[in-house]
């Protein structure tokens, strides 16, 4: 099997489970509201494949993965219809620790520090 086929095969697997369900779950109706769960779905995968210089053996072989992430949800009203996104409280903590340490380290690069030296009588 060469890599051409191993990414054929690896591709039609995926794109059998790939479905608008994988993005948007089953709708919640309360009263008049309808709630449908959106996530961001991923598909990775590679392959490769290869033989000896005397062609007498070759190998090949291939893997992949399916990550999916909520990332808000699609509120339909009679009044309309509007998109809640879920925000994640990891992001915007790493985000201020990245700034308070670039601002420490740009701070800590341009300080100059003087150094008095003081007479004494």
């Amino acid at each position: 099997m060469n890599a051409q086929e191993i990414l054929q095969t690896l591709s039609d697997g995926f794109a059998s489970s790939a479905s608008v369900k994988n993005v948007y779950g089953d709708p919640v109706t309360a009263g008049a509201r309808t709630v449908i769960p959106v996530a961001e779905v991923r598909y990775t995968f590679g392959a490769g494949g290869g033989s000896h210089k005397d062609k007498t053996e070759s190998g090949g072989g291939g893997g992949g993965r399916v990550t999916a992430q909520p990332v808000g949800a699609l509120e339909v009203t009679p009044e309309g219809s509007r998109f809640i996104p879920f925000q994640d409280p990891r992001k915007f903590a790493a985000a201020v620790a990245l700034g308070f340490s670039v601002g420490v380290l740009v701070s800590a690069l341009t300080s100059k520090k003087r150094v008095e030296i003081v007479k004494r009588p």
